[in-house]
């Protein structure tokens, strides 16, 4: 029953709010057509500022990934995070995590395809998704499309909060999962 509900629920979700958000504008009397319009200048004027920091990520995440760097840097931390519980192979996810979402996604989609998503290392790479974010990408693309020159404090904090989030997924799956 509730597996029904959940399904009819989630069918109508987004047309019942495409439809409830213009109804609500118009009620408040804003012209939802021009907000509209408005808004999406908005966003492709960003979209276009965006573009060069965009270019500049991928260029260094490629570099990075090509020139080797991220495999000795995985290398290096084994003997650490085996301690921890953390296998070999969940580390280029863990690296690469603070600067490219699309990478990692298809990283854990190739651990999950070896490995089996109900494997440990499958809910590691999906828990580690949902437990960290992608620190330099943001600060790349959000910070530099509004001008913010100085976050030196935020790539700090945005690390710490990474690697919190890469222990508490390693604790929280061993904990769970063997």
């Amino acid at each position: 029953m509730l597996h029904a509900i959940l399904s009819l629920i989630s069918k109508w979700a987004i047309p019942i709010l495409l439809l409830a958000v213009p109804l609500y504008g118009y009620i408040k009397k804003v012209p939802v057509y021009e907000a509209f319009v408005e808004g999406a200048e908005e966003g492709f004027t960003t979209a276009v500022k965006i573009i060069p920091f965009l270019v500049g990520m991928m260029v260094a995440i490629s570099v990075f990934r090509a020139s080797g760097a991220m495999d000795y840097l995985s290398l290096g931390l084994e003997p650490l995070t085996s301690r921890i519980g953390a296998p070999s192979e969940i580390l280029p996810l863990a690296i690469m995590r603070p600067m490219s979402g699309s990478a990692v996604l298809g990283m854990a989609t190739e651990l999950m395809r070896v490995y089996g998503p109900d494997s440990f290392i499958g809910r590691l790479a999906s828990v580690m998704q949902g437990t960290t974010d992608t620190t330099f990408f943001i600060l790349t693309v959000y910070f530099g499309s509004v001008g913010i020159k100085k976050y030196r404090y935020s790539i700090v904090t945005g690390l710490t909060a990474d690697i919190s989030g890469f222990i508490a997924a390693i604790y929280i799956c061993n904990l769970l999962f063997r």
